[in-house]
């Protein structure tokens, strides 16, 4: 018997799935469960179409991350901070302060565990963050550490 799973079966297969098993299990176990659904033609045509929909969703998020991609390449953030002797900040500039000031400066939300640092920011000057947008689309936030 054919049937479409609803969730992930161990041994089975991931949920969205057109899987063939035996009668009884079908029966006895996966639908008085709500695991899977019979594989008639109204069913394989709501899974067409939320495949579709999901593809279509995919496919909107790549190309917003990929807008706010070549959106950072002009956008330079400046992040007033307050220094000791020698230029020395007091702490270091966060990827939470860098994603609030960039949302107040240029009304783009970027999440702070988005912004990758590979070393803390502890002293002005100009530095280059990477953005992991998703969809293995990265791109390079410019930030400027200024004495405020």
């Amino acid at each position: 018997m054919k049937v479409i799973l609803q969730q992930d079966v161990k041994g089975q297969g991931k949920r969205g799935q057109l899987v063939n098993v035996s009668d009884g299990y079908a029966r006895n176990f996966l639908f008085p469960k709500n695991l899977a659904v019979p594989a008639n033609a109204d069913n394989m045509n709501k899974m067409i179409m939320q495949d579709k929909a999901k593809k279509a969703q995919m496919e909107a998020e790549k190309a917003e991350a990929q807008a706010i991609a070549a959106k950072l390449k002009d956008l330079v953030v400046k992040i007033p901070a307050k220094a000791g002797a020698g230029g020395r900040l007091f702490g270091a500039v966060t990827s939470k302060e860098v994603s609030d000031a960039l949302k107040a400066q240029h009304n783009v939300t970027i999440a702070k565990a988005k912004i990758v640092q590979d070393e803390p920011i502890k002293s002005f000057g100009a530095y280059q963050l990477k953005c992991k947008l998703g969809y293995e689309i990265v791109g390079t936030l410019h930030v400027e550490v200024v004495e405020g």
